[in-house]
């Protein structure tokens, strides 16, 4: 039967980085053996931040800026699984 399979990405820049290609890869893949790819654009962690207070990488994002980084990874992942559907045929 056909899956669901879900990856996480965090809006902390308005684009990706290397750290996150296993993860677009894994649903790529998924995706062109006939599966269902769902990317998780969490909005929460960039409005925790990080709670420690030991993080400068994970700073407090104000909502306009979470929106942005939401919509440059968004395009980012909707043309990667696009060409993947393409490859499957689909």
């Amino acid at each position: 039967g056909s899956l669901s399979v879900y990856c996480g990405f965090d809006p902390t820049a308005d684009s990706l980085h290397l750290g996150n290609l296993l993860g677009i890869v894994v649903l790529a893949w998924f995706q062109r053996c006939g599966h269902t790819p769902v990317a998780l654009l969490g909005g929460a962690t960039g409005r925790v931040g990080d709670p420690s207070g030991k993080s400068s990488e994970r700073p407090v994002l104000d909502d306009a800026t979470i929106n942005a980084n939401t919509a440059g990874i968004k395009r980012i992942l909707e043309g990667v699984l696009a060409n993947s559907a393409a490859m499957a045929g689909g």
